[in-house]
């Protein structure tokens, strides 16, 4: 089955995406996350690539908020999607088209060496305003500091120019205008609308994974379909002598 890989937005580590790599591994999928924190966009998507090249066949790779900027730059994707995320065109950032809200700028704590974190009860606000409260509290256990200057990296490649791409709206969003995330879904092949805070896949993952799910599945139907005509001229071996 192709894989899926999840790439997280800043701040946060992968095992925000537990709740959707368990279902998705429990129906039989391959799951990969990989930590970013690697300094710049450019090197968070350098480990991106090398998580994709990895993979037999070219996989769902889904990016959150800033991650939309990472998977941006990454080759070799058989689908992207795109969740409340950033959809750089060229010489863009994901500060330069708008950013972060006023809400999650005032969570931000900086810290003395340059990187910042943000503040925990002000976190459960902007990112997880709509989880159930022990879920919020987790996630907000979870989250990390994060290096100056990730937001404002420019991608040097656009996959989403020549990749099918989805682009998921998050209707509630407290952190990501809505408004921007329309605008920025237009650059996309397809656009869903969940009115969900800006992270479902921590307060309702079922959404996520039924939308992997079914990328998957057509990513699957779209390659099964193009080795029929092949399977058609493939030679049978002979029929053995009769004795």
């Amino acid at each position: 089955m192709t894989a899926v890989v999840l790439v997280h937005g800043l701040y946060h580590r992968p095992a925000h995406f537990a709740a959707v790599a368990e279902r998705l591994r429990s129906g039989g999928a391959e799951v990969v996350a990989p930590e970013l924190h690697r300094g710049s966009l450019s090197a968070d998507t350098d480990a991106v690539q090398r998580a994709v090249d990895a993979l037999p066949e070219p996989p769902v790779l889904l990016g959150h908020s800033y991650g939309g900027s990472v998977i941006t730059g990454v080759r070799g994707a058989g689908h992207l999607v795109y969740l409340a995320a950033f959809v750089p065109d060229a010489g863009e950032s994901a500060a330069g088209l708008g950013g972060a809200s006023r809400r999650l700028r005032d969570a931000i704590v900086h810290e003395p060496d340059g990187s910042t974190g943000l503040h925990p009860e002000r976190a459960v606000d902007a990112l997880y305003g709509d989880c159930p409260e022990p879920l919020a509290s987790r996630a907000v256990r979870l989250l990390r500091t994060q290096a100056p200057g990730c937001g404002r990296g420019v991608p040097e490649h656009h996959g989403w120019k020549q990749t099918p791409s989805t682009y998921v709206v998050c209707a509630q969003d407290r952190a990501i205008d809505p408004a921007l995330q329309r605008e920025m879904a237009a650059r996309c092949t397809d656009m869903r609308e969940w009115r969900t805070g800006h992270s479902p896949f921590v307060g309702n993952p079922e959404l996520v994974v039924g939308l992997l799910r079914e990328l998957l599945d057509d990513l699957i139907a779209a390659r099964t379909a193009a080795l029929d005509p092949l399977m058609e001229h493939t030679p049978h071996p002979a029929n053995p002598p009769s004795r």
